[in-house]
């Protein structure tokens, strides 16, 4: 499990008003005694999970080829700043063929023993017009991998964020419609009743990785609506990893119980 803990040279790489609010998002994170962050990263295969670790560290850290298999182990990121650790936690797609890929999970699970887990990011894409049934299999197979909790402790982020959606639709009810279908989806898979679920109310954050996403007048990468979405998505994970909720604990003892599946 040797992974390195570099000196965050990519951060030098953000815009300067990027790195003021980084640096004000984990100086709070450091008030409340946390010095590190470990964020998990999950998803469908091809939906933009390593191209979102990438720009969240600002360097690329992990392979991304459009005409290559993803990885298929668990990828760690470590990176260090003023006194101040950010761990992600890049992970294989976790569907294969059309089904869900439970050896990933199981991978994952294994990859994660004696880690604790302060923010899941559960990544799709935005530029899809509908939910099936196989996306709330993958919710419902990181729930019996997790325990329904994990959810209380995520942010949905949707990709492909620059996007004009088909004529009819204004670009803010499109991305509202298909975020309410995902987080309807979520709900339904993890068998939370709809109180606790409202109590957690997952945030959904949106993300442009090409190199062609729009700028904002301090040179930030910029949505459609204007908004920074590099410091928005680092202050919604600083928000959830800070919640009331517990941080996510993957105990050796929670693998023992666990092989029912296939």
């Amino acid at each position: 499990m040797g992974s390195l803990v570099r000196e965050w040279v990519g951060f030098q790489q953000f815009p300067a008003a990027t790195q003021e609010k980084l640096i004000e998002f984990f100086g709070k994170l450091k008030q409340k005694d946390m010095n590190s962050m470990t964020v998990l990263v999950l998803g469908k295969g091809g939906v933009g999970k390593s191209s979102t670790v990438n720009s969240l560290i600002g360097e690329q850290v992990v392979r991304v080829s459009p005409f290559q298999a993803e990885g298929l182990r668990p990828v760690m990121v470590s990176r260090t700043m003023g006194g101040f650790t950010i761990n992600i936690i890049d992970t294989p797609g976790l569907v294969e063929a059309g089904y869900v890929n439970h050896q990933a999970l199981e991978l994952i699970k294994g990859f994660l023993v004696n880690r604790t887990i302060d923010v899941l990011l559960y990544v799709d894409r935005l530029d899809v017009y509908r939910v099936d049934e196989l996306d709330k299999q993958v919710v419902i197979a990181i729930t019996q991998t997790f325990g329904k909790e994990i959810w209380c402790k995520t942010l949905l982020v949707l990709t492909h964020a620059q996007f004009s959606p088909p004529d009819e639709l204004s670009y803010e009810t499109f991305s509202s419609k298909r975020s309410d279908e995902l987080l309807k989806t979520i709900r339904a898979g993890s068998k939370m009743r709809k109180q606790e679920f409202e109590d957690s109310a997952i945030a959904v954050v949106y993300a442009e990785n090409s190199g062609r996403c729009s700028k904002n007048d301090k040179d930030e990468k910029a949505l459609p609506n204007g908004e920074a979405w590099i410091p928005n998505l680092v202050k919604a994970i600083t928000d959830v990893a800070t919640n009331q909720r517990k941080a996510i604990h993957v105990d050796a003892a929670a693998l023992e119980h666990h092989h029912h599946h296939h």
